[in-house]
């Protein structure tokens, strides 16, 4: 097996020879490499782009230098999407550690998934999440103008701000409770109580985050489980130790006061939750999302675009609509 420092060096030569609309040699290689802090001289650019001619991931013009084959572009697509394997996972959590939020005083940073409506559909919008809140995480909104220097807001566009259920993983961080986030999915609900996981996406294993690819699916009904208790909606599931149970819950509990809290269910001992899979030595703890309230709106036709596990904000500076 190829060393993995050479098989990276490799992958960010492909990178280069992809991104140029002309065969590029050795030299301008070895300088671009220098750029984005590969120390590489020219010699050793040429013993890595022979590997990669009988890989039959390049193919040489001469002197003229080297382009990408379309094998080549198959398998740098591979290593590009293991990359945003490792970004999306990343990401969230990087914003679970910046998660300070206090059950106490109700104030702190918490993680916010902000969607974006039409200007025109926006009080209609609007309405639908006041009433979609018991789905939620927490009937308060943030509200985003173009103008506004946290997020990027299309023009024509407002941004919502509504609380990520991820941020419950940083709440049972802060407490030391060691978490990890392991499933999104769509779970049924029979007269307001999980029944189970329809489908579910690892956070490990895609390079989007499963929440937001539900969304687009939109396989939910939160309208009918406003009307009637029944229904679908998204819910994510994170593991924690078996012995963190009742401090978990005692936590999650002491949320509700801050009017934060939402679905959620902790289990999972026998080794699944509502169907989710619970590795041995540790319970699954089972909450519905914030943008469930974005599923109803676009359930009833109002076209919007959610971005979860947005951003951090300030609790306080959240309002009810």
């Amino acid at each position: 097996m190829t060393d993995p420092q050479i098989e990276r060096k490799l992958i960010e030569i492909m990178r280069i020879i992809n991104e140029s609309d002309r065969p590029i040699g050795a030299r301008a290689i070895a300088d671009e490499l220098h750029n984005r802090g590969y120390k590489l001289g020219e010699r050793a650019v040429r013993y890595h782009l022979r590997i990669l001619d009988e890989r039959g991931f390049t193919y040489k013009h001469g002197y003229n230098g080297r382009t990408i084959t379309p094998r080549g572009a198959e398998e740098l697509e591979e290593a590009l999407i293991g990359d945003r394997l490792d970004f999306v996972i990343t990401h969230i959590e990087d914003l679970i550690y910046k998660v300070d939020f206090s059950p106490k005083t109700g104030k702190g940073n918490v993680i916010v998934n902000v969607s974006y409506i039409d200007k025109d559909y926006f009080e209609d919008a609007i309405e639908i999440i006041e009433k979609s809140s018991k789905v939620s995480i927490s009937p308060k909104i943030a509200i985003f103008d173009e103008d506004n220097h946290t997020v990027n807001v299309p023009a024509g566009k407002i941004g919502v701000g509504t609380l990520c259920s991820i941020t419950f993983d940083g709440i049972l961080l802060r407490n030391r409770i060691p978490v990890k986030p392991a499933f999104g999915g769509v779970i049924e609900l029979n007269e307001w109580k999980f029944d189970r996981f329809l489908d579910l996406i690892s956070y490990s294993g895609t390079s989007i985050d499963p929440i937001k690819i539900f969304l687009i699916r939109q396989p939910t009904s939160v309208l009918n489980v406003l009307e009637n208790g029944s229904g679908r909606i998204l819910a994510n599931m994170r593991t924690i130790s078996v012995s963190s149970v009742d401090k978990a819950q005692c936590v999650l509990e002491s949320l509700t006061k801050s009017e934060l809290s939402g679905m959620f269910k902790i289990g999972g001992e026998n080794g699944s939750i509502f169907g989710a899979p619970v590795d041995a030595g540790m319970v699954g703890v089972v909450v519905s999302v914030g943008v469930n309230s974005i599923a109803a709106v676009a359930e009833s036709g109002i076209p919007v675009n959610t971005d979860p596990v947005s951003t951090i904000m300030k609790y306080e500076d959240m309002f009810l609509p």
